[in-house]
């Protein structure tokens, strides 16, 4: 599987971005997730929908990001509203090929190559 992230770009402190996750091969057998990293920082979770459609989320984006996706066309996407500076980070999408914890980078087994965010104040 093959990811290719789309989406970001510079906003100003509460604007909205909408990221998108092209996958090579049809994903609606995999829980997919979406991970940022900030310069010097760990990358963390931000978000996650299961195969089945459920949703996760970081508690630092509850109430402002929604994570959709449609099988049909091979793609998640990541609505950020509400953007603050610290969103700022190069965020990247993820593939796993079974379920397992949604928030553990190391339970995804294909990550696109990333896609920058950044929110001035």
């Amino acid at each position: 599987v093959q990811l290719q992230a789309s989406g970001g770009g510079l906003v100003q402190a509460g604007g909205s971005l909408r990221l998108s996750c092209a996958a090579s091969v049809g994903i609606f057998s995999n829980d997919m997730g979406w991970f940022r990293q900030a310069p010097g920082k760990e990358r963390e979770f931000v978000a996650a929908i299961r195969w089945s459609g459920s949703t996760f989320f970081a508690d630092s984006v509850k109430g402002r990001f929604t994570i959709s996706r449609d099988n049909a066309k091979n793609a998640v996407y990541l609505q950020m509203n509400s953007l603050k500076p610290e969103d700022t980070a190069v965020y990247f999408c993820a593939a796993a090929r079974a379920s397992r914890s949604t928030n553990n980078p190391t339970d995804y087994d294909y990550w696109g190559q990333g896609t920058q965010v950044t929110v001035s104040s």
